[in-house]
């Protein structure tokens, strides 16, 4: 009977990941409570465990007096002294307790005591483990729609995808395996309840942590994220090795990287941009694909005004204003983009002490190209390379 009980114990442990440890403190509790639903009183109720046989005993200590007044604590010092000659007022005399003895209301209370612990126990360890993943993307299985809410399989618990933070147009099929980010974990008498998201910026982080080597071993460091879900995302990345190119090796080879990612946001567009501790640099590079002329960037106001070719400024801006949008969340600026020639309507060249220039001047020169450097700064024939003029 005891070899049962300790393979039972050690089942439950493999099974539930709870200890044998604590599955003996639950049945010695069952035990206590058992016999104070017997006797009335636990007080004096004591359990001895052999965690390696499984044996048990259970014994009342009671006090040895002149008169009894509590059978259940105290004992006569006649019937003391029946059990043992040596005994003498005041030593505590150890009775052992059948619990073969106990009713079916003590038992079944027992048992109670021993399930509720194991539920506990499960409860507080899915808890933790999850609670240890908050703010990471695991792999989940769907499973059902709740009105507008999506159930969320994730091994031996469920999640909840939210309305509010599903993609857009985004529609999952029973039986579907996708990403998650894990919101949020709260601790629920039911076990804990898991929220999850698909639009978090988060979420596009941690995939290119899992995808890249070198975001996850801290080599190139991804510094700033804006993400609009479903549409595009902006990220801006920085290396700490100066032999590791960051936008490159987030592309990989023929854009494998960039690929597996945009494939599990479902054709998401990814922007991958150098970041600069420079804001002007970083704000246009920000802008990409379109092409800048010059950045002026105010740090304590955090505004910055932006020049760009005619035929750049609708790509600058984007459709709905979305590139400008992002790069402004990127950057943390608040971005005045002008075109060339709104720019010489209203003298900005002027006031950023740039000379005056005929229209259309500025139309050819490549992104990243600073008029107020000096033109030792940029050669002519690094100009003629890139334009080919």
């Amino acid at each position: 009977m005891n070899k049962e009980l300790i393979e039972a114990l050690e089942l439950l442990e493999k099974e539930k990941n709870i200890s044998k440890a604590t599955l003996l403190e639950a049945i010695e509790n069952s035990l206590i409570t058992a016999c104070k639903n017997h006797f009335g009183k636990a007080d004096n109720i004591r359990v001895n465990i052999n965690p390696q046989t499984g044996d048990f005993a259970v014994f009342a200590d009671k006090e040895v007096v002149e008169e009894v007044e509590d059978p259940v604590l105290q004992v006569s010092l006649v019937e003391a002294r029946m059990k043992d000659p040596k005994y003498e007022l005041g030593d505590i005399v150890h009775f052992p307790i059948e619990s073969k003895s106990f009713g079916r209301i003590a038992t079944q209370n027992a048992k109670n005591v021993i399930l509720q612990k194991i539920r506990e126990e499960e409860r507080s360890m899915q808890f933790n483990e999850w609670y240890q993943k908050e703010k990471d993307v695991v792999t989940g299985i769907v499973q059902r729609n709740l009105g507008r809410n999506v159930s969320i399989n994730l091994g031996r618990v469920d999640a909840v995808l939210s309305e509010a933070e599903q993609v857009r147009g985004e529609v999952f099929k029973p039986t579907e395996r996708i990403k998650v980010f894990v919101l949020e974990v709260k601790d629920n008498p039911k076990g804990p309840r898991i929220s999850v998201s698909r639009t978090h910026p988060d979420l596009v982080k941690r995939l290119f942590e899992a995808e890249v080597t070198e975001v996850r071993d801290g080599t190139v460091e991804i510094k700033a994220i804006a993400r609009e879900a479903g549409s595009r995302t902006k990220i801006a990345v920085c290396s700490n090795d100066p032999n590791v190119d960051p936008v490159g090796a987030c592309v990989g080879m023929n854009g494998a990287r960039v690929n597996s990612i945009v494939n599990e946001l479902r054709g998401e567009k990814i922007d991958i941009i150098t970041w600069d501790e420079n804001p002007a640099f970083l704000i246009e590079n920000a802008l990409s694909p379109a092409k800048v002329i010059c950045v002026v960037a105010d740090e304590e106001e955090r505004e910055a005004q932006v020049i760009v070719p005619d035929y750049q400024l609708s790509l600058a801006i984007g459709k709905e204003g979305q590139n400008a949008r992002l790069a402004a969340r990127l950057t943390g600026y608040k971005i005045d983009i002008k075109s060339e020639t709104q720019a010489r309507e209203m003298g900005l060249f002027e006031q950023m002490g740039i000379d005056d220039q005929e229209e259309g001047v500025y139309d050819d020169f490549p992104a990243g190209f600073d008029l107020t450097a000096p033109d030792e700064d940029y050669p002519v024939e690094d100009f003629e390379e890139q334009t080919g003029e």
